[in-house]
């Protein structure tokens, strides 16, 4: 099956990210699922098998670090990707305030 999670990791803090809202979309802009981190800076999102083809997910870290007060530069981060075939595809998401980094984890 192909579906989707993700781990953000908050690295100014050196914990994880609670509480980020990800929306998972088509790049044809056709939203797929929407929800928020959990207090280890989890998520799963997305059907049990998404069809192939080319997703995003945007997650919303400007609004992390605001309400932190903590002043940032990405208001939000977008994670072009492709599916093809069952798979399952993790996501995580390395941040701080001024960058970030991402790979297509296991």
């Amino acid at each position: 099956m192909t579906h989707v999670t993700t781990h953000i990791l908050d690295a100014t803090a050196g914990t994880p990210a609670p509480g980020v809202t990800v929306t998972l979309a088509r790049l044809d802009g056709t939203a797929v699922a929407e929800g928020s981190t959990d207090a280890d800076g989890r998520l799963a999102l997305g059907p049990d098998r998404l069809d192939d083809g080319d997703y995003s997910l945007t997650f919303a870290t400007g609004a992390y670090f605001r309400g932190r007060d903590v002043p940032s530069f990405h208001p939000v981060v977008t994670v072009a990707f492709t599916v093809s075939g069952e798979q399952h595809l993790h996501v995580p998401l390395l941040l701080s305030p001024f960058a970030y980094s991402t790979y297509r984890g296991s």
